[in-house]
């Protein structure tokens, strides 16, 4: 069976280039040019990936993806933005965007993140269904429910700090390389600042960390990081 993708661009020129080239990839593709259109697609809708852009009419593109997030609607998304700063980037990941693409783009560079965003979800929903839960002293992921919990306490986390807590997780005890999480949580190799990385670890310190002992988040320099018990 076909993947299906949604398409929310109010560029009709670029969301008709866009759905022939997905189309010719053998996708699905539907189309929609505000937020508000689009959201509501998102919510009813069978779909495998969002290509969503953040400059939309109606509601914007990050409003679309907060509200997609918080009826707890876990779709891929990609967000196709125009702008180039980290802070944009982090706003867009933290809002539980899975990957992002700058214009202007190469439509190559674009299916080949559709392609292992795709692929990273189907990976990920796999080992979900084998594995349903991981754990490490006393902090427990239910991979089923997605919930996270240390000592008992409900850990509320952002997609991505999620995705980067069961990367770890799923390599307790091991150190994983900076180029290894940008590549398996982000799903592609990144060619910006590797300061996001910083980012969500730091976050994920004050989450799981600042209020429990033992610390299990470990900074390897030169390295990476590892979650380990000692």
């Amino acid at each position: 069976m076909s993947k299906r993708i949604l398409v929310v661009e109010d560029e009709v020129q670029i969301a008709r280039v866009l759905k022939l080239e997905l189309e010719y990839e053998g996708y699905d593709v539907l189309v929609e040019h505000d937020g508000k259109s689009g959201l509501e697609v998102a919510l009813h809708a069978n779909l495998d990936l969002i290509l969503l852009d953040v400059m939309l009419p109606e509601l914007s593109g990050i409003e679309m993806l907060r509200r997609l997030r918080k009826a707890e609607v876990n779709i891929p998304v990609i967000l196709l933005t125009a702008r180039n700063t980290t802070l944009d980037k982090v706003m867009g990941l933290d809002q539980g965007a899975n990957d992002y693409v700058t214009k202007p783009f190469e439509i190559e560079e674009l299916l080949a993140r559709v392609r292992s965003c795709i692929r990273h979800n189907t990976l990920s929903v796999k080992s979900s269904n084998e594995t349903p839960l991981l754990s490490i002293a006393d902090l427990v992921i239910n991979t089923e429910t997605r919930e996270v919990a240390r000592s008992g306490i409900s850990i509320s986390l952002t997609p991505k700090e999620y995705d980067l807590l069961v990367y770890l997780l799923t390599n307790k005890n091991k150190i994983v390389t900076r180029e290894g999480i940008l590549m398996h949580v982000w799903g592609y190799e990144y060619e910006g600042e590797t300061n996001v990385i910083d980012v969500y670890i730091r976050h994920l310190r004050k989450k799981i960390d600042e209020e429990f002992s033992p610390p299990l988040i470990q900074t390897i320099r030169g390295v990476g990081y590892a979650i380990r018990e000692n």
